[in-house]
């Protein structure tokens, strides 16, 4: 069962929902929390407390609007355009990520929050 998570940004709340699995379990256990994102392309990822593997959902294959977890940096990335590595439109991580949710809506808004300085995730009630 999936679990529905409130990103804010700026003046923006998005609806995102986090999957099943254990690493959004243990991504969903430190909410709420805020950072501040980094860019990389059309793609905010942020540091987490939380140290995890790489799980059978790690891929560098994502869409606009998937969230991941980058086991590498423990990161959580929002993907919401290409990338630097992309050759098309799709965003490519730097390296594989567990998917851990997705953005239900338009998750191309996050380009006008390109060089904010908080982003904040909470569990939508």
């Amino acid at each position: 069962m999936s679990r529905a998570v409130k990103i804010m940004i700026g003046d923006l709340a998005l609806e995102s929902e986090f999957y099943d699995t254990a690493c959004a379990r243990a991504i969903l256990a430190v909410l709420p929390l805020e950072a501040r994102p980094n860019e990389y392309g059309d793609e905010f990822y942020f540091d987490l407390p939380v140290d995890l593997p790489p799980d059978e959902t790690a891929t560098v294959k994502v869409k606009v609007g998937d969230i991941g977890f980058w086991p590498p940096g423990n990161c959580l990335a929002i993907f919401f355009g290409p990338t630097p590595m992309s050759t098309g439109r799709d965003p490519v991580p730097a390296s594989e990520v567990n998917l851990v949710g997705r953005i239900v809506g338009d998750a191309t808004l996050l380009r006008k929050y390109k060089g904010a300085k908080l982003i904040r995730l909470s569990l939508d009630k």
